[in-house]
């Protein structure tokens, strides 16, 4: 298959159109940013880049806290109206109707809507060109119970998640794989299964 060369972009996909609230109970905003990611397990790391025209800008910049929300397809409008309309001067939270809960280690709320979030306290500030990196430390992850099995394990395809790709919105569906899936090896002594012969 030939391929075109095109001048770099942004064009890593599918990302996750996730919902940032920060701000405290009283006073606080949404913004959805895509530009975010793990970059450490242990410790556990995360960032969120953002335009520093960005009203929550200085709202974490001064706060040095965040909350990172994952975003089920249910509430996709919502994030996509967040993504759009500025929290200076609109009350993202009262204009979607999204419940505000709070957050252990941090003032931010969580969005209740939000099956799983990302409480976050920011370690640096990574100016990098139209955004600036914000890196920060997971300080505690807030779960609902209706993502865990029988077992209490966490099962994160119960969240109905979105997806963002290229502009455009996409519901998580179906499971291709789990992690190592592609090294497993059949048991010893096990046989094939065999059809029903009628």
């Amino acid at each position: 298959m030939a391929k075109m060369k095109w001048k770099g972009g942004a064009l890593i996909a599918p990302l996750p159109p996730v919902m940032v609230s920060c701000g405290d109970i009283e006073k606080s905003n949404i913004m959805t940013v895509a530009w975010t990611g793990i970059i450490n397990t242990i410790p556990p790391k995360t960032y969120i880049s953002v335009r520093p025209s960005r009203y929550s800008y200085n709202i974490i910049k001064e706060s040095g806290e965040f909350v990172i929300n994952l975003t089920p397809a249910k509430i996709i409008k919502a994030a996509d109206y967040c993504g759009i309309y500025t929290g200076a001067k609109v009350d993202k939270f009262a204009k979607c109707n999204l419940g505000k809960e709070e957050a252990n280690e941090v003032k931010c709320p969580l969005i209740a809507e939000s099956p799983l979030s990302l409480e976050c306290k920011v370690t640096e500030i990574v100016p990098i060109g139209t955004h600036d990196m914000f890196l920060a430390d997971i300080v505690a992850v807030d779960v609902d119970e209706s993502l865990l099995d029988k077992d209490g394990r966490l099962d994160l395809a119960r969240a109905g998640l979105a997806a963002f790709a290229h502009g455009e919105y996409f519901e998580l569906g179906k499971k291709i794989g789990k992690f190592g899936f592609s090294t497993n090896k059949k048991k010893k002594g096990s046989k094939p299964q065999q059809k029903n012969k009628k």
